[in-house]
């Protein structure tokens, strides 16, 4: 089962791609909801390339890395990626006039339901959306 979200980003997609791919930003966008953060992110961005998020509860009880390996690298546009658990993503960019649209998909895991892998993937997408806008 895939699962596709998107959103449209007030910005160029120059600076989603900055801001979506560089450590210093993603600790400070790719959370879910406010009583979790990222703690630590290391981002190789090419085909080949290896990156890992860590995500832990802010109150310490609990915490994964969210970990791959770089599968396609089209600057400004397009990445696939496969998590360390092999299921397959993929986030496509798309310039509209001033504004940039992410879709992203992604191979569902059996561990949670469809509805909250989508609303938790698009909780992060939305963050990112945020994070972005409030720092042009």
């Amino acid at each position: 089962m895939t699962i596709t979200i998107k959103t449209t980003i007030e910005a160029p997609v120059n600076k989603v791609w900055e801001y979506w791919s560089e450590p210093r930003h993603i600790v400070c966008w790719n959370a879910a909801s406010d009583d979790w953060h990222t703690t630590h992110a290391e981002n190789d961005l090419r085909a080949g390339g290896r990156f890992s998020s860590r995500m832990e509860a802010k109150d310490g009880s609990m915490g994964f890395d969210f970990s791959g390996t770089y599968d396609l690298v089209v600057p400004y546009k397009e990445i696939e990626y496969t998590l360390d658990d092999n299921r397959k993503v993929k986030a496509s960019f798309v310039t509209i006039g001033d504004k940039t649209e992410i879709t992203q998909s992604f191979e569902a895991e059996s561990m949670n339901s469809i509805e909250l892998q989508r609303m938790g993937w698009q909780a992060i997408l939305d963050n990112f959306k945020k994070y972005v806008e409030a720092n042009l």
